[in-house]
């Protein structure tokens, strides 16, 4: 591919100008500059040699230098390109709305000339009953309407056009899927007299890439469908189901591949149980259960025949539907996600932590841990936070010294040279990545944790004693000096 690329930019180069082009001459750029004559008849052109030797163990060096040799292609400031997303609502309202009958949409930026597209499913939570519903739609309607969204939105992260924020799917074709269907990308139920609200999740997708094939997604050779929170699940549900629309729609050689960030849930038992009064409260078993049907929500499959009639809910879990997929799916996951512990009923409040949610938090992470060790391609850092791919600092976080865009950039050359001829998974460019150590944020690269209270930053030791940790209890129990523990938990060893 890169070859590929850099013969694309030699062309360019050829076809774009008839004299001579000033190449930058950055020092860690890798372009150097020296002049090279066109092999065919015609006036001579600047030759642009790229050092390809650092591409094996480094990505954004690769990057740096294309994106050196188009600045001075094209020496406008690297920033004039735009970022923003356009809003397009879908032709056809009917057959894929909003909750509240307005026309679902996506924003769209297109890239001439890439063959990659992705597709991102936005997150936020879901509405399982009427009461539930009306209340989310008089406090977030946002998530249930389309009547108030703007005409553009600016991509950002594995969504962003710039390189240094997105070294890897900076140039793709960027497609913002907004949530308005409450129903995690499930539903299939159309507006009835007894019903309120519509719920069309899993029709919405449908429809987008319908339309989307028209605009030059029938031309892609590999679709990634990503997501988060919610939206991370709507990958697991319906990654399969794209893949099998897009070959029924005449277009079987598209790689379609999933992207699931926060969006692994288990169905845990809570640390205090609740009634199933409202989302929040809800075990998340029981919210899905009742969703699931108020949604008329679809699952795979492939997943509903695991189960019995009725228990079709357990498909909107990431360990019990992963089995069962087709489609190659990367999973994000923080260890101890902070979704997960409010619907498990484990608030942290700022007051120091019971010894009894201490010991539910480090076993949280450790059956997080053990629902990873059969996914192929995962990344699970030991923070407390939720969400991560669309965030400007996702490229900080790293598992075992590897950044998840570098885990991404491994997958998709796994993905590529299996397809090619079943080589074993590439030295030096791991794609199974799960922290081990036993405490949030032991992880030295986790995002920084603020006091709700002071807004203050605090270092994992900080965090971990404002929580009520027991350095001396904890030391004596792993056998340590307490001072070497803290040593530990400061390197994130």
């Amino acid at each position: 591919q890169p070859i590929r690329l850099l013969l694309v930019v030699l062309l360019l180069l050829g076809s774009s100008s008839s004299g001579r082009l000033a190449a930058s001459r950055g020092g860690s750029s890798g372009v150097d500059g020296a002049r090279g004559r066109s092999e065919a008849s015609g006036p001579p052109v600047e030759s642009f040699p790229l050092d390809f030797t650092p591409l094996e163990g480094n990505m954004d060096s690769f990057m740096a230098q294309i994106k050196s040799m188009a600045q001075s292609l094209y020496p406008a400031p690297p920033r004039t390109c735009t970022q923003e997303l356009r809003l397009h609502f879908l032709h056809n309202a009917s057959a894929a709305a909003c909750n509240d009958g307005s026309p679902a949409g996506y924003y769209l930026k297109e890239s001439k000339g890439s063959r990659r597209w992705l597709l991102f499913l936005e997150g936020g939570w879901y509405c399982f009953n009427r009461e539930n519903c009306n209340t989310r739609y008089e406090t977030m309607r946002r998530l249930m309407s389309s009547k108030d969204w703007p005409s553009t939105r600016t991509g950002t992260g594995i969504l962003s056009s710039q390189p240094e924020e997105n070294p890897h799917w900076w140039n793709a074709n960027m497609v913002f899927i907004p949530y308005c269907s409450s129903d995690v990308w499930s539903g299939a139920s159309a507006k009835t007299e007894k019903m309120d609200f519509v719920f069309m999740g899993a029709l919405i997708i449908q429809e987008v890439v319908k339309e989307l094939v028209g605009k030059g997604l029938g031309n892609a050779k590999v679709l990634l469908l990503a997501g988060s929170s919610a939206g991370g699940t709507g990958v697991l549900l319906n990654v399969d189901q794209v893949a099998e629309q897009l070959e029924q729609l005449g277009y079987p050689g598209i790689q379609v591949r999933g992207l699931a960030d926060s969006g692994w849930f288990l169905d845990n038992k809570q640390y205090r149980r609740t009634d199933c009064i409202d989302t929040i409260t809800c075990a998340p078993t029981e919210a899905i259960r009742r969703g699931i049907r108020y949604w008329n929500g679809l699952v795979p499959e492939r997943c509903k025949m695991q189960f019995k009639e009725g228990e079709e809910w357990n498909c909107f879990f990431g360990y019990k539907i992963y089995p069962t997929l087709r489609s190659p799916v990367f999973v994000v996951q923080w260890l101890f996600d902070e979704a997960q512990l409010t619907v498990d009923n484990v608030h942290l409040t700022g007051q120091p932590v019971q010894e009894g949610q201490w010991l539910y938090i480090q076993n949280l992470g450790r059956e997080l841990r053990n629902t990873l060790k059969d996914v192929t391609a995962s990344f699970a850092p030991a923070c407390l936070s939720h969400e991560i791919i669309t965030r400007n600092h996702w490229t900080d976080i790293q598992v075992k010294g590897t950044s998840l865009p570098r885990a991404l950039h491994c997958w998709d050359r796994s993905l590529h040279d299996s397809n090619k001829n079943g080589k074993a998974p590439l030295k030096g460019c791991p794609i199974h990545l799960i922290d081990s150590c036993p405490w949030p944020h032991c992880n030295p690269s986790c995002p920084t944790i603020r006091d709700q209270y002071t807004g203050q930053e605090m270092n994992v030791i900080q965090f971990l004693m404002h929580m009520g940790f027991d350095v001396q209890k904890m030391a004596q129990q792993q056998g340590l000096e307490p001072s070497k523990l803290l040593g530990m938990l400061s390197s994130g060893s």
